[in-house]
Formats: C-alpha cells, structure tokens, sequence
C-alpha cells in the first residue's frame, strides 16, 4: 500500500487525467496534440492498471505487466504517428486535419 495516499486519490488524479486527453482529442485540430492526447488517455490506464493492482492484490503482478504492455503499445503507436505525420507534412506542408481532408492523392 502506498502510504498516506488513498486509492480513491490516485484514481480521480488518473479520471481526471483520461477525460483531459479525451477532450483534447475531440476538440484539437492538429495531429500532434491529438497524439499527445492518446498518450495522456494511455498513461491514465496504465497507472490505473499499476494502482488497482497494488491496492487489491499487492502480491501478484498483472497491472504491472498490463501497465508495460501498454507503455510499449504506446511507443509503438508514437513511431508510427510521427512517422505518418512526417510524411503528412511533406506533402500537405500542414498538420491541421482541415488540411489532411482537402488533400489530393
């Protein structure tokens, strides 16, 4: 257990986390603060994996390995937006989505 923190704490601090990055990526127009938001909604579940694990069964490690799956799922998807987003903007010279729809194959 964690020391003078409760669980429910940590678990609005994370809430609060997750539906900061669903606004940001519902209400943002350009493509790299849409991926900062699915980071930030990733790094909610992660540690909401790490905390309910600690809290409920402090012995066994699931939210753990849960929790590093999703940490290398993440970087994956990172490499492969900023790459997609690179190339986006070799051919558009934007990364705002209005621009991603107009554009000509």
């Amino acid at each position: 257990m964690i020391q003078g923190v409760s669980i429910y704490e940590i678990l609005t601090i994370t809430t609060v986390i997750f539906f900061i990055g669903v606004y940001g990526f519902l209400t943002r127009k350009n493509l790299i603060t849409m991926l900062l938001s699915i980071e930030l909604i990733l790094n909610a579940s992660a540690v909401n994996f790490v905390v309910i694990n600690t809290y409920l069964f402090p012995e066994n490690l699931q939210g753990v390995f849960f929790s590093i799956f999703i940490i290398a799922i993440a970087a994956a998807e990172t490499a492969l937006a900023v790459a997609i987003i690179i190339n986006l903007y070799k051919l558009v010279a934007s990364v705002e989505v209005e621009d991603t729809e107009t554009m000509k194959y």
